[in-house]
C-alpha cells in the first residue's frame, strides 16, 4: 500500500508528526517549515511536496472546493479536542486516507 505523508496546519499540534509517523511517514508541520504564508502558498508547497494538507479551519476546505485536485486537503471537524483524539481520528481513517490520497477526482476530505 501507498504511504500518505501529511501537512498540518498551525492550528494542529506539531506532536502529530511524531505521534502519526508509523502510520504516515514522511509528514510534516507548518511550523516546523516556516510556512506562515498564505494558505495558497501553503497549498502549493503541499502540491509540489506531495503531501495533504490536515487542517481543523474551513480555509483549505474552500480551497480544495475551488482549485480541485491534483491538490488535497483533509478538514477535521472533531472541534476542541486532544491532539490524541485527533491522532486516533487519523489512524482508523487511515484507509480511507489512502484511498483519498490515491483519487485524481477528489481534493477534500471530511474526518470524522
Amino acid at each position: 500500500m501507498a504511504e500518505v505523508a501529511l501537512l498540518f496546519d498551525a492550528n494542529l499540534s506539531p506532536r502529530l508528526v511524531g505521534e502519526l509517523g508509523l502510520e504516515y511517514p514522511g509528514s510534516e508541520h507548518i511550523e516546523a517549515l516556516s510556512l506562515r504564508t498564505p494558505d495558497f502558498a501553503v497549498w502549493k508547497h503541499a502540491l509540489e511536496s506531495n503531501l495533504i494538507i490536515v487542517s481543523k479551519d474551513s480555509d483549505f476546505e474552500t480551497l480544495a472546493l475551488l482549485v480541485g485536485p491534483p491538490g488535497k486537503a483533509i478538514r477535521i471537524t472533531l472541534g476542541n479536542c486532544s491532539t490524541w483524539a485527533v491522532a486516533a481520528l487519523l489512524r482508523e481513517s487511515l484507509e480511507r486516507v489512502r484511498a483519498f490520497a490515491t483519487s485524481s477526482e477528489e481534493s477534500l476530505l471530511v474526518l470524522p
